[in-house]
This record gives C-alpha cells, sequence and structure tokens, in this order.
C-alpha cells in the first residue's frame, strides 16, 4: 500500500511539473525580442528579407474555431516585432503577365504611447537610432546617413519642418521608435525583392511615377522614408515628392460628408453600450484604480491600454506603485487580458452590428476611387500604339498613414475578417496586364489549360494583406468564377465596386447621394 501511494505521488508530481513546463513555454513563446504599439487604443484594435513560399506563418483572416482566442497572444501579434523571417505573395501572378502598377497603404510603424497612466513611471525607451542595439537592419546605418540628405528633397505644407528620423533619447509622444523604422525598412525591401524582377521602375524613373503621401505626423512621415528606402535604396531625393494628407482619411478634396459622420456616431455609442455592460472589465478597471490610487473614471481617461501594450511589446514590466494611502501594488497580465478580451469582443459585435461598415464605406470611397483613377490612368498610357505620357503615370504610389485609416479601408473593402491593423501593416493594389495570345502551337497549348484563359490585355487586380493575397474575399470580387491558374480578379469589378456597388449598404448608387442623406 505505501509503494502504491509512493507510486500515486510521483505520478501527481510528475504531472504537475509536466504542466508548468507547458505553460512555461507557453509563456516564453509570446516574449518579443522588442518593441510595438497604436492609433485609438479603444480600439486597439493606431536582417535581409527571404521570400517564403511555403503556407503562411500566420494567417491575416483567423482560422475558424470552438474557442476564444487568446487576448495575450493577439495582443503579440499586434506588436508585429521583426525578429522572423516575413513572407510575402505580392509579385506573384500567371506567367507573362506585366506588372502595370502598386499602390501601397501602410500603418506607421512601433511608437511610444499617446497616453499616459498617472501616477505610474512611464516606459523608458530610447527613440535614437543605432546600429548597436536590437532590433536593427543591414540597411539602418545607410537609411540614416541618406535621411541627413532630405534637404533636396520636395516637401509640401509643413512636411519639411518634421523630422525625418526618431531623435530623442526619451522618446516622445506618439514617437517613432527603432523597432518602427527597422518594421518598415524590412517591408519596403521585401516589396523591392518582390517586384524587382518585374521592372516595375525603371532606373531612371521619373518623379511623376513615384507618389508619397503621409499625414503630418513624424511617425507616419519617418515610416514612409523607411518604406521608400527599402524599396528604393539610395533613391534620388530631387526625384521624390512628399504630399501632405491633412486627414486621416486621405480623402482629399472630398472630405464633405454629413452621413459619414452620423454612422460614426452611431458606432461610437455602440460602442459604448457594449463598453458599460461588461461588468468584468468594470471590475477590473475598479481594481486597477484603487492600486493606483485613482478615481476609476481618472484610469479610463488615461486610456491605460495604451501604455500597457507598449510595455507588453517592448518586454517592460508593468506599472506599479507604492503601497501607501490605501494604494499601491502592480498592474498585472491578467487585468491587461480581460481589457483585450473586451477589444476582441467589440470587434465581433461592430462586425455584427454592421454600423462601422457604413461608416467606413464613405470615409474610404475617396481613397478608392483615387486607387481607380490611378489604374485607369496607368491602364490606358499601356494601351498598344498609344504614346505614352512624358514622364508616365503614378506607377508606385506609398500612402503612409494610421490604424484609423486602414481599418475602415479593410472594412470597405469587405475584409471585415481581416485582423485588426497591427503595427507596420501594408494593404498592397497590384494592376496587372495579361500577354497577347501566342500563335500556333503554343496557342493550341493554352487551349488546354496550360497558359491563362484571359484575353489580350486584359486587366486584372490583386488584393493584399500583411503578404497575404486576400482579392477573393473582397466584395468587389467574392463570387468572381476563378479561372484555373488565374488568381486575378478583372479590374472592371474593382471599378465597378467603387464608382456604384459599394454605395449599395447605405441604399444609395452615389458618394454624393449617400453623404447628403438625411436619416430615416
Amino acid at each position: 500500500m505505501l509503494a502504491r501511494n509512493r507510486f500515486f505521488l510521483l505520478v501527481v508530481a510528475g504531472g504537475a511539473a509536466l504542466a508548468i513546463i507547458s505553460l512555461s513555454l507557453q509563456f516564453l513563446n509570446l516574449i518579443p525580442i522588442a518593441p510595438i504599439l497604436e492609433e485609438r487604443p479603444f480600439q486597439v484594435a493606431d536582417g535581409g528579407v527571404v521570400m517564403a513560399l511555403g503556407k503562411s506563418r500566420k494567417r491575416v483572416f483567423p482560422m475558424p474555431h470552438t474557442e476564444e482566442p487568446n487576448p495575450i497572444s493577439e495582443a503579440y501579434s499586434y506588436c508585429n516585432t521583426p525578429n522572423r523571417t516575413e513572407q510575402a505573395w505580392e509579385g506573384h501572378s500567371p506567367a507573362d503577365y506585366k506588372l502595370l502598377s502598386v499602390q501601397v497603404m501602410i500603418r506607421h510603424g512601433d511608437r511610444y504611447p499617446l497616453y499616459y497612466i498617472p501616477k505610474t513611471k512611464r516606459p523608458a525607451i530610447d527613440c535614437t537610432l543605432s546600429t548597436n542595439r536590437k532590433p536593427s537592419h543591414p540597411l539602418l546605418d545607410a537609411f540614416i546617413r541618406h535621411m541627413g540628405q532630405g534637404g533636396r528633397g520636395h516637401w509640401e505644407s509643413t512636411l519639411g519642418s518634421v523630422p525625418r528620423l526618431p531623435n530623442h533619447s526619451a522618446c516622445e509622444t506618439g514617437e517613432l521608435t527603432q523597432t518602427g523604422v527597422v518594421q518598415h525598412l524590412r517591408n519596403g525591401q521585401l516589396l523591392h525583392q518582390a517586384y524587382k524582377r518585374h521592372s516595375l521602375l525603371p532606373s531612371d524613373w521619373s518623379p511623376r511615377q513615384v507618389w508619397v503621401e503621409t499625414t503630418g505626423k513624424s511617425r507616419t512621415l519617418q515610416s514612409g522614408l523607411a518604406f521608400l528606402y527599402g524599396f528604393l535604396p539610395d533613391f534620388d531625393w530631387t526625384r521624390v515628392t512628399a504630399r501632405h494628407q491633412w486627414s486621416t482619411l486621405f480623402c482629399g478634396s472630398a472630405c464633405d460628408c454629413p452621413a459619414r459622420n452620423r454612422h460614426l456616431e452611431e458606432e461610437q455609442r455602440r460602442q459604448y453600450r457594449l463598453r458599460v455592460s461588461d461588468t468584468e472589465l468594470e471590475r477590473t478597471y475598479g481594481d486597477m484604480a484603487r492600486t493606483l490610487g485613482l478615481l476609476t473614471r481618472q484610469l479610463r481617461a488615461a486610456n491605460p491600454i495604451d501604455s500597457l501594450l507598449c510595455h507588453l511589446c517592448h518586454g517592460i514590466s508593468f506599472p506599479c506603485v507604492p503601497a501607501g494611502a490605501g494604494a499601491g501594488g502592480c498592474l498585472t497580465m491578467a487585468q491587461f487580458a480581460v481589457i483585450r478580451r473586451q477589444q476582441l469582443d467589440d470587434e465581433a459585435d461592430r462586425r455584427r452590428a454592421g454600423l462601422y461598415h457604413k461608416y467606413a464605406v464613405l470615409a474610404m470611397y475617396p481613397y478608392l476611387n483615387r486607387t481607380a483613377a490611378k489604374m485607369e490612368r496607368v491602364a490606358r498610357d499601356n494601351e498598344a500604339g498609344r504614346q505614352p505620357r512624358a514622364g508616365g503615370e503614378e506607377v508606385f504610389t506609398l500612402s503612409s498613414a494610421h490604424d484609423v485609416t486602414m481599418a475602415p479601408l479593410l472594412s470597405a473593402l469587405g475584409l471585415e475578417e481581416a485582423r485588426f491593423p497591427r503595427f507596420a501593416a501594408r494593404v498592397v493594389f497590384e494592376l496587372w496586364k495579361s500577354p497577347p495570345a501566342t500563335q500556333g502551337p503554343a496557342k493550341k497549348r493554352a487551349g488546354r489549360g496550360e497558359k491563362s484563359k484571359a484575353k489580350d490585355g486584359e486587366l486584372f487586380v490583386r488584393v493584399l494583406y500583411n503578404g497575404e493575397d486576400v482579392t477573393f474575399h473582397t466584395s468587389f470580387c467574392r463570387s468572381h468564377d476563378r479561372h484555373a491558374r488565374l488568381p486575378l480578379c478583372p479590374l472592371k469589378n474593382f471599378l465597378s465596386f467603387v464608382r456604384r456597388d459599394m454605395f449599395g449598404v447605405v441604399n444609395a448608387t452615389s458618394y454624393q447621394e449617400a453623404c447628403s442623406r438625411r436619416p430615416g
């Protein structure tokens, strides 16, 4: 009997040890090597590159599951720490297809928090750039030197006075970190590798062929410059103009849309109702406020998730306060997980309610319309027998934006299930043209499906999100009958969507009609 009891105790102890090791490994797998963070935190929902052709490391659409997503692992995914090989499906097409243009929207990289939790110490992060500090990149030193020549470039509005590099040893509010710079050097280099065999830009590209636009925040300008340098190393400053977008929606002269604002107000009311009905969240905020010696409303106003995400992504311990006056202690991972869980719940409820989608359609029409117009101009410039415009058309467009730009863009495209834009997220629009029909035996082979079934000179688009081809998840191509070996969507589908079909969700046929429509 005694021997049997000893054996039972050994089995129990061994099982407990295995469980502890398993949990430890799971936790260690989540520890990031370096930094990251967001734009509108309450919705946080703001080495060389290797091309990998295998399966995706992490899908941009979560796989179907029966269990709730883990809020901590989701948060680390949002950090997007640049410590692994990236995958990119940009530049992939059927043989002999010609790439005509690429338009990219990026979210800025890792930044310092926008909010400060009262009575706590701010995270100590250095926002100067150094090749001796991780994460680094082979292009970082050359990038720093090249930015010193930026006075030769052309800068719209106030952009000329915005620093081209993060430069504070103690990061300032919202400042891009070295991690943010490295993220976009990697992104740019990734697309450089993806497109170099397509000769997208000639070596003597003209100023008109490269379009760069950004909001007036230093983090978006600096992210855009890092991306551009990775994409076009040692680019000629005299051929680059940095254009200023005053609105985070990149709506230019078409920003006036009263109905859009009403849909946003309805969405914010939905979000508020869901948040205040969450008893676990309310209890957690109360516990955190008592630890810090604050009123709950003070803690809410300080938007703690913004700062906590920075601590998490940079591997910094959560804030603590000394004991005294009924307060004291540290904020915990469990409390962080509750706030993140509620944010994930909010994203699911947002998709169900559909209010945000209506807002998104009106918010992003101006950008999508400009995207479509650029594709049409490039297509005309490449028509057979047509004399190209002197200086060419906008072959490559880079828009450096925020989460509050990219999130509605994804929704407007119908990509409701896509993951919320992480730091340094990218959306890519590619325009392709099919090759001329072959003659003789080659043409017969084409009839057997060995070549694509597209007609001569047909135009197609692809949409990619963080390197994943999401074209056939979009509203305009979800029901398109895909041909074998032709993973592309007809441009006419996209044009019809942007010019008319996307307004069906708000019972209108045009942007002007949708924007002027009164409620009820």
